[in-house]
Parts: structure tokens; C-alpha cells; sequence
């Protein structure tokens, strides 16, 4: 964070200091709610939690030289208390961001943003000093806390916004006034908690509505093969740019084809040139992923070819988002089980398929969550999408949900052992240690809520004889 005194941080917040003996000492550090990342010269949230309260921790993190404790109330160390710590931790950060000389970039949709956020983040990173948000933190107290850690060297700030519902994103461009925004599609993820994609459509266009006019230097990046995004251009007065495989796209990819690993190769075509792309990452639909960064880049002054450079060098920064591990027997594991909608499913089973040519594949997936009344729907298709890719095996984990993906692979054709529904995360562990052959390629895929990330990391732990450990 830029250095601001307790005293100005105090004013900032509308804040009352109490215990400070010096108010003008500085908050030099980051701003962290987790006490065991408070260290000299940061600020420490104090959060209530159902089971934790920060302010247990006020003494252990002034201790381990925190300057001081954003609190909700006295805690016996220096402190600044306020009535709502979120709300003043977002007033912060709207003060710091307003200070900065960065460019502030906000993206949003429903598949693909935290892949899309590090791939903008490493193609404007090679240009300039770029923060971004880590992992998928997106949210009312995330933002604010990745916005803090941006510093006077910063010159790109790229923030991942989520919503569940109506308000969120506009409450989201209030604390962080993005002047580019990307919105990359409107699909099924939380369906069952907006009510319809058209509401969804409705949450994720406040961010284009939250863009300055284009006179002031505000752009819209949207997708032009997504119906519900496309029209959000008459909601803003920013410049719109479009990213696709549409005629009509500003930034588009053509020859696009995954290479015999699975990654994807296009040619690149922006309003300044064209260059080739090579991906590292795996599956076609991460071409438009990279074409939502390169329509950003482009707008932010990069060339076809430093864009595609940097594409091509792109790696994956977040964790358990097609993950793939060689295993030394030469067994492949395929870990995206952060998190799942139906989206996301379909483009790792395709992914899988191009992975898989010529050797066994294996999908272990799990349920969809918040999908409301269309979850058995949803869980049917993409389990007759698999029989579809002729995804070998389908090991479908869990409850209610799990055995609808079954059925939807019975349904479609899938019969004898090439579908089988088991109840948990070790019964997968347990069938897949007997099974696997050498050359198997095995994707691992669930909302973040049923945990699968536990049989990828098991399948990882080679035990003697290169047998499976699992934990």
C-alpha cells in the first residue's frame, strides 16, 4: 500500500484512534485481515466471523509489528475503530485507489474470469508493474484488500469481480472505479440464486454502467458471441470493443486448433495486426479467454505481437484450474476442481477429449452447485455430453447430483462399467488406485463446496511400487 499516516487512515475512514501514542506513525505494510500475515508496518482488519474474531488477535499482530488494528471496537493496542470495518476498509481503498496514477481494469462473468484475470494480469505484467487479485479472491472484502496492496510503482491494477446478486458489482466499481471493463459471459453459474440468466445479465452489466464515458478514456470489452453481453453496449458511454470469433469482432482468432497435448494455436487478429499464439494452457475454450485479454492489452497500447508473445508464455496462476501433472508411470491428472457450472464442465470435458487422444480418459466429476430448479437438467446434459466426447470412464462422486450425471451418461448409452456413481471422494480414490493404466488421462471436477481437489492430490502420491497413496 502507498504510505498513509494512523491519522490520515483515521480521517479517511471516519475513524476514532485509540492507544496510538504517535498518530503519525505510517502504515507501510500490506493491509491484511489473516493475523499470521501482519508483520512491520501493516494494518490489521478485525473481521467477526461465525467462529474466529480478529480482534482475539489484536495484541498478537501489534506484537509481531503491526502498526495497528482497523477494529469495531478498544482492543488494548493501538487501534482505529469504526462502526463497520467493511465499509471503512472499502473507504481505504477507494482513497488509495484514487491516489494512484494505475490503470484500473474490472472484468466479471459467469465461466472463465479467475483464468481470464491471469492471463490479462501476465500480458500487461510484461508491459508494466501489474497487481492483481490472487486466486479468486472477488468479492466485498477481497477487492479492497488486493486494491491496497497496489503501491505508487503500480501502473495496471486488474480486479475479478463476482456477484450473487443484484448490486454487487455496482457496490464492487464503487470502491474500485475501473476505466476498462470486460465482461466475459452470461451463463448458469448461481442461476438458482438470480433467478434467470437474464438477471444475471442484469447484475454483470453494472460494471459497464460503473465505465467514465469514452471522452474520459472508459472502454467496454465484450464478448460478440454472447447475445446478453453484446447488448450491454447500449448501456454504457464508454468506448465498446468486441472480442469473439464474430465477423464483427474487433479482436478475434482464426485457424484456431489445439496441438496434439491439447493446447490451443490461433492467429491472433487485433485492430493493430495480427501475430500466431501458442498456448500452454489446455482446451479451446481458453481462446477466449485470451482474446479477452488481448482486446484489453490492445486497448491499453500493446502490439499484436508483443500481446501474443505474452500469451503464448502464459501460464496458469491460480490453483486447481486445469492443474495437469504428468505422473511418473505416465499417468496424467487433470486438477480443475475449484470450482464448477455447467460451463466450465463442458469445456474440461472437451478439453479431456483433446487431451485423451488415443489413450483412456477419465472424467471423476462431482456436483454443480447453486444451479436451482435447473440442476437435473444441467447434471443430465453433462453427463450425455460425456458419452458424447467418449470420455472412457465417468466416475460421478456424491449424492443427489452425482447420480444424475450417471444417469444422463446411462441415458445416453453409456452401460456395463463405463459410468459408475460412487459415494464420496475416497470410494473415487479407491476404484481409480485399481484401475488406472499407465497413459490414462483423468480430469477431476466439482464445486468448490464437495472438495475434489482430495482425489487429485491423492492420485499425485505415488507409494511404493507405483502404487496411488491416497490421504
Amino acid at each position: 500500500m502507498i504510505a498513509l499516516s494512523l491519522a490520515e487512515i483515521a480521517e479517511v475512514v471516519g475513524g476514532q484512534t485509540h492507544d496510538i501514542p504517535d498518530p503519525s506513525v505510517q502504515v507501510t505494510g500490506p493491509v491484511v485481515r489473516d493475523s499470521r500475515e501482519a508483520g512491520p508496518g501493516s494494518l490489521f482488519v478485525a473481521f467477526v466471523g461465525e467462529r474466529v474474531d480478529g480482534h482475539d488477535y489484536a495484541a498478537a499482530v501489534v506484537g509481531a509489528g503491526a502498526a495497528a488494528v482497523l477494529a469495531s471496537r478498544p482492543v488494548g493496542v493501538p487501534a482505529i475503530v469504526v462502526e463497520d470495518v467493511q465499509a471503512a476498509l472499502g473507504a481505504l481503498a477507494r482513497h488509495v485507489v484514487g491516489r494512484l496514477g494505475a490503470t484500473l481494469v474490472a472484468l466479471t462473468g459467469s465461466a472463465g474470469k479467475t483464468s481470464t484475470k491471469d492471463l490479462i494480469a501476465q500480458v500487461l505484467g510484461s508491459k508494466a508493474p501489474t497487481v492483481f487479485t490472487p486466486g479468486s479472491l472477488n468479492n466485498e472484502i477481497g477487492l479492497p484488500l488486493t486494491a491496497l496492496t497496489a503501491t505508487d510503482e503500480t501502473r495496471f491494477l486488474v480486479l475479478e469481480m463476482g456477484a450473487r446478486g443484484i448490486g454487487h458489482i455496482r457496490y464492487l466499481a464503487g470502491l474500485t472505479p475501473p476505466k476498462v471493463g470486460l465482461v466475459l459471459n452470461v451463463g448458469s453459474a448461481h442461476i438458482g440464486e438470480f433467478g434467470g440468466r437474464e438477471q444475471i445479465a442484469q447484475a454483470k452489466g453494472e460494471l459497464v454502467e460503473s465505465l467514465p464515458p469514452a471522452e474520459e478514456g472508459g472502454t467496454a470489452v465484450l464478448n460478440a458471441d454472447d447475445p446478453l453481453v453484446r447488448a450491454m453496449a447500449s448501456r454504457t458511454k464508454a468506448k465498446v470493443i468486441l472480442f469473439g470469433e464474430s465477423d464483427e469482432a474487433d479482436v478475434r482468432a482464426e485457424n484456431v486448433r489445439l496441438t496434439d497435448s491439447g493446447q490451443p494455436s490461433f492467429r491472433l487478429h487485433t485492430p493493430s495486426g495480427a501475430s500466431d499464439v501458442t498456448m500452454r494452457l489446455y482446451g479451446e475454450h481458453h481462446v477466449s479467454n485470451a482474446l479477452a485479454a488481448a482486446a484489453v492489452a490492445h486497448e491499453l497500447g500493446m502490439s499484436a505481437d508483443e500481446i501474443a508473445r505474452a500469451l503464448s508464455e502464459a501460464g496458469s496462476l491460480s490453483r486447481w484450474r486445469m492443474e495437469v501433472t504428468e505422473r511418473p508411470d505416465g499417468v496424467t491428472v487433470v486438477n480443475d476442481a475449484y470450482n464448477a457450472n455447467p460451463e466450465s464442465m463442458k469445456a474440461a470435458l472437451r478439453a479431456l477429449a483433446a487431451m485423451g487422444r488415443g489413450r483412456r480418459t477419465w472424467a471423476v466429476l462431482g456436483k454443480m452447485a447453486e444451479l436451482g430448479d435447473e440442476a437435473l437438467a444441467e447434471h443430465d446434459a453433462v453427463g450425455r455430453l460425456a458419452v458424447r466426447l467418449n470420455v472412457s470412464k465417468l466416475v460421478a462422486v456424491g449424492g443427489r447430483e452425482a447420480a444424475w450425471l450417471q444417469l444422463g451418461a446411462y441415458n445416453e448409452g453409456s452401460w456395463g462399467e463405463e459410468s459408475v456413481h460412487v459415494s464420496d471422494a475416497q470410494a473415487a480414490v479407491d476404484l481409480l488406485r485399481s484401475e488406472l493404466r499407465p497413459g490414462d488421462v483423468v480430469l477431476v471436477k466439482a464445486s468448490r463446496s464437495v472438495g475434489l481437489e482430495s482425489v487429485a492430490q491423492a492420485l499425485l502420491e505415488t507409494g511404493a511400487e507405483g502404487e496411488v497413496a491416497a490421504r
